[in-house]
């Protein structure tokens, strides 16, 4: 949009009264383009006929009023004397020619941005350091106050407003403080109610809750009806009730019925009597099962058998005997460091710390007999724990770990990928007992086991062919190819 300022002279008037003015400039009239408005006319091209292309606007202002006045001109006879002055009055119009858009119009205003009533451009000739300098102290006080609390640059000290005058009474003494507190407290007056308060009468506006459809209802008037065809509906019409309960065991309708009904339905062995669609269903009594009897080891008595390598003393347990100390521990670990004979370790629920279970993996480095290890239930922090599994790559000979539920639940990320890596480091491991949170771990871990379980199974599968073999040869010829007597009866033993 284009505008262009000009003045069009609306009236002239001279001062002499003949119509003439004198000096006016000569401005061209507006003109009426067939009958359209006279305020609009062609600048630079055609008027738009049609109203498709650009139309050009005259836009007129408020008109001014400029009176000037000649030099008086004086003139002498013989009689008298004339002096005539000349009066000019022109009325000035401006007006500006716009041209828009058949389609759009745009008109953009802008208003220059102030402060206190001036323009922001008033403001940058003034010195900030004189106007400081005239202030009073109190002044900068209030005006340092009013800052940004946000400001990053300023140090935190000085980001609160809040400033205490007076000088310090001493040292902190809480209990001084809180019985300042209480009596002024209990000595400040109490803010008067607006209402008094009166039994019985509310105050203010009764909360009332939101009226709440009834659910239960919604859905009884909501229920579909499910078409089953007529060979299904009159099977299930004509059912007796025991047969419901059948079918509803067969389908798993569990919440349908108790346990009695549902193995009954399994077993074929006929409902308990009472107990129906019709009845009520209770719960089945919970089966009684006798407490486990206390572990009557001898603890002395297992540790010097351990120490004297009893070639009975094949299975260990201690399993949830309470109160036994480290030095019981340290005993018996020191024992399984020479012993040959003993398989099976169990330490469930003894209270085995880091102290104790760090003897325990220096001793499992040392024995190669030893098959089976359980310490669940223990007091063992998880880097213990992966000393453990890691102890077992020593001998290879322990094909059973358990290690669950110690006083660490979660073992972590870190620790749980060193197991792993510890884990597919041992060809004999065969079972792992020990909860691991993170599916990578899990798997891994278990691939491996299946792989050593695999490989141990093809072992024993080639070792019993080739006893066969060998067994077939000498019931055939009576002497053994290939390999001595000492060898067969190796791979008889194995």
């Amino acid at each position: 949009m284009d505008v262009i300022d000009a003045v069009v002279p609306d009236k002239l008037s001279d001062g002499d009264g003949d119509g003439i003015c004198e000096d006016a400039p000569i401005v061209d009239e507006p003109y009426n383009d067939g009958g359209k408005d006279a305020s609009t006319r062609d600048v630079g091209g055609d008027v738009d006929d049609d109203g498709d292309g650009p139309t050009v606007e005259v836009i007129y202002d408020e008109p001014t009023v400029e009176v000037t006045y000649d030099d008086p001109i004086i003139e002498e006879t013989d009689d008298d004397i004339t002096m005539t002055t000349r009066r000019r009055k022109t009325i000035r119009t401006k007006y500006r020619i716009q041209e828009t858009s058949a389609s759009t119009k745009k008109t953009t205003m802008t208003t220059a941005a102030k402060l206190y009533g001036k323009d922001l451009s008033e403001y940058d000739d003034v010195d900030v350091d004189e106007l400081l300098s005239q202030l009073t102290p109190e002044e900068i006080n209030i005006l340092a106050k009013e800052v940004d609390p946000d400001d990053s640059f300023m140090p935190p000290s000085q980001r609160c407003s809040y400033e205490c005058d007076k000088d310090p009474t001493g040292p902190l003494n809480r209990k001084k403080l809180i019985e300042h507190i209480n009596k002024q407290a209990m000595e400040t007056p109490d803010i008067p109610e607006l209402k008094p308060y009166v039994p019985g009468v509310v105050r203010g506006k009764k909360w009332v809750p939101p009226v709440r459809e009834n659910l239960k209802e919604k859905e009884a008037e909501e229920q579909i009806a499910i078409d089953l065809g007529d060979e299904y509906e009159q099977a299930l019409t004509n059912a007796s009730e025991d047969e419901i309960i059948d079918l509803a065991a067969i389908l798993g309708f569990h919440s349908m019925m108790n346990q009695d009904q549902y193995h009954a339905s399994l077993l074929n062995s006929g409902q308990p009597v009472g107990l129906g669609w019709d009845g009520v269903t209770k719960a089945s009594q919970p089966k009684v099962f006798p407490i486990d009897p206390p572990n009557d080891t001898d603890v002395d008595e297992t540790i010097k058998r351990a120490r004297e390598d009893d070639r009975t003393l094949v299975d260990l347990n201690w399993n949830n005997i309470k109160n036994i100390s480290d030095e019981k521990f340290f005993q018996l670990f020191e024992a399984l460091e020479n012993n040959t004979h003993l398989e099976t370790l169990s330490l469930t629920n003894t209270g085995l710390t880091d102290k104790t279970a760090q003897r325990l993996a220096e001793a499992i480095e040392k024995n190669s007999t030893l098959r089976v290890l359980n310490v669940e239930t223990n007091f063992i922090s998880p880097s213990v724990i992966v000393k453990l599994v890691k102890a077992l790559l020593k001998t290879k000979a322990i094909e059973e770990f358990r290690c669950s539920n110690q006083r660490s639940q979660v073992l972590g990320n870190k620790i749980e990928m060193e197991i792993t890596q510890l884990v597919e480091q041992n060809p004999t491991l065969l079972r792992l007992g020990l909860h691991l949170e993170f599916n990578d771990a899990r798997h891994r871990v278990a691939a491996h086991l299946q792989r050593n379980i695999d490989r141990i199974r093809r072992a024993k599968v080639m070792e019993c062919k080739k006893t066969q073999d060998l067994e077939l040869s000498y019931s055939n010829t009576g002497t053994f190819v290939g390999t001595t007597n000492s060898e067969f009866d190796k791979k008889i033993e194995v």
